[in-house]
């Protein structure tokens, strides 16, 4: 009996250490300025820590993400805050989005690298480029 508390309790210690490693996601809000609807950020990643771009949107306009990585396992992904699943995932849908968005909220482009490459601590450079623009009615056409 002892001996299953003692690996339950290094069990509940080693997760705890993990979780630590873990480093806080590095959360920068985008501020589209007025007459100009397009940003691009140069920055880079290592290991397991993420970049989390957000900022606010009108369902309707349309969202372009570019993005140019250093290395082949960064990726990002799109989310709206409060949705079950991500809008757009990079590891599967590559390096460029393009389309209306479903909601008016608040969007997070979030940065990372595969779980292969931030075992190793790898590090990332990247470029990456969001426009927002006006859609018309039907989502079809842009307006810059």
């Amino acid at each position: 009996m002892k001996t299953w508390i003692a690996a339950v309790m290094v069990a509940m210690i080693s997760l705890c250490a993990h979780a630590a490693d873990t480093p806080a996601p590095r959360v920068e809000p985008i501020a589209f300025k007025a007459g100009v609807d397009s940003v691009v950020i140069k920055q880079s990643i290592k290991g397991n820590q993420t970049a989390e771009y957000t900022f606010n949107a009108r369902a309707g306009q349309v969202l372009t993400v570019d993005f140019k990585p250093s290395k082949t396992s960064a990726y990002f992904n799109i989310n709206a805050k409060g949705a079950d699943s991500a809008l757009f995932n990079g590891s599967i849908m590559g390096n460029h989005f393009l389309g209306p968005l479903p909601a008016d909220g608040e969007y997070t482009v979030q940065v990372y690298l595969m779980r292969n490459a931030a075992r190793r601590a790898e590090v990332a450079s990247y470029a990456l480029s969001v426009s927002l623009a006006q859609g018309d009615a039907a989502g079809a056409k842009t307006k810059r």
